[in-house]
Parts: C-alpha cells; sequence; structure tokens
C-alpha cells in the first residue's frame, strides 16, 4: 500500500471571509469575559474581548486613516507585548497585510526584509532595531491612540485573498517571505480536536514571545477563535517562575518549545493541580524529556509538526496519543503522503514529508520567488523537506531534514545566512555552520571556522550578534586545520560534528574552551 493518508475534506471555508474578524466572533458572546492575562510574579495585564475587539477595530480605523489601501504591506518592528497582536489583526481588520518579524532581528537584517517586500509603513516600537526605510513609520504612542480612538470594521473579501507574510528561513540563505491568505486561520480549525483537546472553558498559557509565530496562533488567535482564555508571561519572565504563574492563574493547558519544558524541570517538583496536558512544538520532543515532565507533574505532553508554509498538520491529541517516537497522525482534514523519487512510497519506506497542495492552511507562495515556490511543488503534493516514514495507521515518524537547516529552539535557520555574515570577519577564511548536541537531547547552532591565527570565542560572538539575530548566532565556536568538503569543493555541513571535541563545548579543535 502506498503512504497515503486522506483524513477526508476539510471543512469548507466561509465567504465572505476576514482572518480578524473569525478569531474575535466567538468572543461576542461573552464581551467582558478574559481573552488575554499577561502574567508575572508581581501581577497581571487583564485584557476582556470586548477591549481586545474595541483595540483591533481602533487601529484599523487608524491604519486607513493613513490613507494605507487593501493589500499594501505593513512592515511590524514590535516588542515582547500587546502591541503586537493588537497591530497583526487590526492590520488584517483593515485588509492590509502585516509583516510580523522578530524583535530580535539586527538592523542589516530587517534592511533585507525591506529591500524584498517594499513596506507602506512601518508599525514600531521604538526599542526595537529597525533601519531607516522610506516610508512612514507609526509607533506604539500612535497605535495606543489609535485603539482608543473610532472603531473602524472589518473588510470582508475571498478568504483565498493574501492576509499576512510571515519570514522562514531558506535553503539559498536569505529568508524567504512566505505568503498566506484569510483561509489559513480557518485550517487550523482541524488542531482544535486533532492537537488541542481546546475548549471554550480553557486557559491556554503559551510561553512565548508575542512575536513569536508560535506563540501568535497557537498561544492567542486559537484560544480567542474558541473563547477560551490566553495566558502569556509578561516580558523578562523566567523558565524557573513559569510553574508558580501557572498554578496561579490556573493554566488548564500548557503550550511551548522543548526547550522550555527542559529549562523548568531543572526546578521541579511543582504542582499544576488545573493541568490537563501540554503542548509541544517546533523541535522533536526527546522522549526522556517527555518522560520527564509526566513524572513531575503528572500529565501528558502533545506534540505537533508542521511549518511556516502550513502551520501544524500531524499532531497527536488526549483521545489519539502517539506511539513512542513518532510524532502522531494527520490531523482530520489532512491528505499527508510520503513520497520518493518516483511518488508516494510503500508504507514503512522512508521518504520526505509531503502535504496536499489543496490544504487550506498551506501558503500561497514565496513572495516574488516563484522558482522557489516550484521547487516545493511536486504534483499535487506540497514538499516539506523533512524525512518520514508512514504506518499503515498513518502514524509518521520524524528521521530528520532533508537540507542542512538548523533549529534553533524552534526556529529553522538557514547555515548559508549564518556563513555568509560570520565571512566578514577579517580572520576567517572558510566556515560551515552545523548543529552540534552538547549534552543528551540538547542541540545549539555551531560554527567551524578556519583562519591564520586563534580568534577568541566572546568576540567572534560579538561579531556575528551585530549582524545575526540572537537565536541565529553560533553558540559553539570551533576553529579547523580545513573544512570536510566532497570531491569537487562542496562543503560537506555533516561532516562538521565529528570536527568537534565532545568533551568540550566551544573552541579550538581538541582544546578546552568556554561556553559563549
Amino acid at each position: 500500500m502506498q503512504a497515503i493518508f486522506d483524513g477526508g475534506p476539510p471543512p469548507p471555508v466561509p465567504t465572505p471571509f476576514n482572518l480578524a474578524a473569525h478569531v474575535l466572533e466567538a468572543g461576542t458572546a461573552d464581551p467582558d469575559k478574559v481573552a488575554l492575562a499577561i502574567v508575572a510574579p508581581t501581577g497581571a495585564e487583564r485584557w476582556s474581548y470586548g477591549r481586545l475587539r474595541a483595540a483591533v477595530l481602533g487601529i484599523a480605523h487608524g491604519l486607513r486613516a493613513q490613507g494605507l489601501g487593501p493589500g499594501e504591506r505593513v512592515l511590524m518592528r514590535l516588542g515582547n507585548d500587546v502591541a503586537f497582536p493588537l497591530a497583526y489583526l487590526g492590520a488584517i481588520a483593515a485588509d492590509l497585510v502585516p509583516v510580523p518579524t522578530s524583535a530580535q532581528l539586527t538592523e542589516r537584517e530587517v534592511a533585507k526584509i525591506a529591500d524584498h517586500l517594499a513596506p507602506s509603513a512601518v508599525l514600531r516600537d521604538p526599542r526595537v532595531a529597525c533601519p531607516d526605510l522610506a516610508c512612514p513609520v507609526y509607533d506604539t504612542s500612535d497605535m495606543a491612540a489609535w485603539r482608543d480612538g473610532p472603531q473602524g470594521g472589518f473588510v470582508m473579501g475571498d478568504p483565498n485573498r493574501l492576509a499576512y507574510i510571515v519570514m522562514t528561513s531558506g535553503t539559498s540563505g536569505s529568508p524567504r517571505a512566505v505568503a498566506h491568505a484569510h483561509r489559513a486561520v480557518w485550517a487550523r480549525r482541524m488542531m482544535v480536536e486533532g492537537w488541542y483537546g481546546l475548549r471554550p472553558s480553557d486557559r491556554l498559557a503559551h510561553a512565548g514571545a508575542f512575536n513569536w509565530t508560535f506563540t501568535l496562533g497557537t498561544g492567542l488567535l486559537d484560544p480567542w477563535a474558541a473563547g477560551a482564555t490566553a495566558i502569556i508571561p509578561a516580558d523578562g519572565v523566567a523558565p524557573a517562575q513559569l510553574p508558580l504563574l501557572l498554578k496561579r492563574h490556573e493554566a488548564t493547558l500548557f503550550a511551548a518549545a522543548p526547550g522550555v519544558y527542559r529549562q523548568m524541570l531543572k526546578h521541579a517538583p511543582f504542582d499544576l493541580p488545573k493541568l490537563r496536558h501540554g503542548l509541544s512544538a517546533g523541535e522533536k520532543m526527546p522522549e526522556a524529556l517527555r518522560d520527564a515532565w509526566r513524572t513531575a507533574t503528572g500529565t501528558e505532553v502533545y506534540e505537533a509538526y508542521g511549518m511556516s508554509e502550513c502551520s501544524t498538520f500531524i499532531s497527536a491529541a488526549p483521545d489519539r496519543p502517539a506511539a513512542p517516537g513518532t510524532l502522531g497522525r494527520p490531523q482530520d482534514g489532512r491528505r499527508v503522503a510520503i513520497l520518493g523519487p518516483e511518488g508516494p512510497e510503500p508504507l514503512d519506506t522512508p521518504g520526505e514529508i509531503a502535504v496536499d497542495r489543496t490544504d487550506p492552511g498551506l501558503m500561497l507562495g514565496y513572495v516574488d520567488a516563484p522558482e522557489a515556490t516550484a521547487e516545493k511543488m511536486n504534483g499535487a503534493w506540497f514538499l516539506t523537506g523533512d524525512r518520514g516514514q508512514m504506518a499503515a495507521d498513518g502514524t509518521i515518524t520524524y528521521l530528520g531534514r532533508m537540507d542542512d537547516l538548523m533549529n534553533a529552539g524552534g526556529l529553522r535557520v538557514s547555515p548559508l545566512e549564518i556563513e555568509e555574515a560570520l565571512l566578514a570577519h577579517p580572520g576567517i577564511d572558510e566556515v560551515g555552520a552545523a548543529e552540534v548536541e552538547v549534552k543528551d537531547g540538547v542541540r545549539v547552532i555551531g560554527a567551524f571556522w578556519t583562519g591564520p591565527e586563534p580568534l577568541d570565542d566572546a568576540a567572534l560572538h560579538a561579531f556575528a550578534s551585530e549582524r545575526l539575530a540572537r537565536y541565529k548566532c553560533p553558540r559553539v565556536w570551533v576553529r579547523c586545520d580545513a573544512l570536510p568538503k566532497s570531491t569537487n569543493g562542496k562543503l560537506q555541513r555533516r561532516a562538521l560534528p565529528a570536527l568537534r571535541d565532545p568533551i568540550h563545548s566551544t573552541g579550538e579543535r581538541g582544546a578546552p574552551a568556554r561556553p559563549v
């Protein structure tokens, strides 16, 4: 039998449609209910559904009042606070196209994005890096005034029209701009039972920052679309503080990348009496970590697999747990295959994970990159770039990347982007970037370089930090005599980790060094 899982047709998307209107509709039934709690050890900032809706529509009116029209792109350079989701939904409500970006990006990285996308305006927190751009800039004080001002309405239209653009690392070394339609949020309904087990009465806590797409979708948009309460830690809250906050604010669901679970468990035992289960995505969770969480809390963690181009579409769920070592099964409404060179492979055969091109959550394409878009499309399928194999019941086991993309705390990073930035250093002749395992289940980005003289790790880290977002900066530095290459001179990145002395974290090959 072929390795194809057909979960039936997805729910049809209503027409006309607006992503922001859909997200905020459930909250109209009880406008006084808490939609969002931003929590810290000192207290909480709470937003009711009525206040949330009014602020979003106020920002929508304010943006339109600046002369911005349907389809114009708005670059978001905002910090880790409520201004981020308000601006995102306000722009979409007004039929503009927000481009959310990480606050960690440097001016150099933001300039590349702006050159590519040519935004019509920037929404900015003055504390967040942003180059001078040839378009109007509206800061957080402008947005604060708009959200308390006159309210606009939701601009309804074709659910297939462009709604937002997110950035993801591409194998070319330059970030790809992923274009998504309004219908993408409708496709997330398949996660409610297929992953979350989400109920309107739930209080879903997410450990990520507001401006991470994992937080934006799982931590905010999905609970709001269900009429539930979202709980987000305030900027600066450490993993050690999360257990107490989850208990104090009666979290029933908890979502985080595996690294956060690992950090929290350093401070176990702790008591989470209201928690039903945890949710994990962004990178594969080691079974030992899942077992440790179960022992500490008495609850399960359900994992999901997806990407910027299609969010999550394979997962485990409370009523459909995954077998150990597997990702789970495709959600109802999804059609997923394991492909080889000639098409779908037989069951239990390794191949590339692919999702049906008609999936409503799939991207429209990469912006102004038809060749890159075509490379990911294979007939009826979208190619994920990840390897897996499918069992007879549809269960999928993850087998790693098809290419050299790395995972930094749930964010995919291209080694080419890192290598390009580091080659600007006058003391580096050649460089290769690859993931390295620093201890069981913990992987970080390593830079393997050649040069005439030894260089200080801290100085190299400072150089990288000026050119790369913090999550892209190498945590391991290894000076090598030479880099491994194929007979035709191509860098063999998968051979790089073997050049590192496994006893030590950073430094010249075989020499003790300190972690950065």
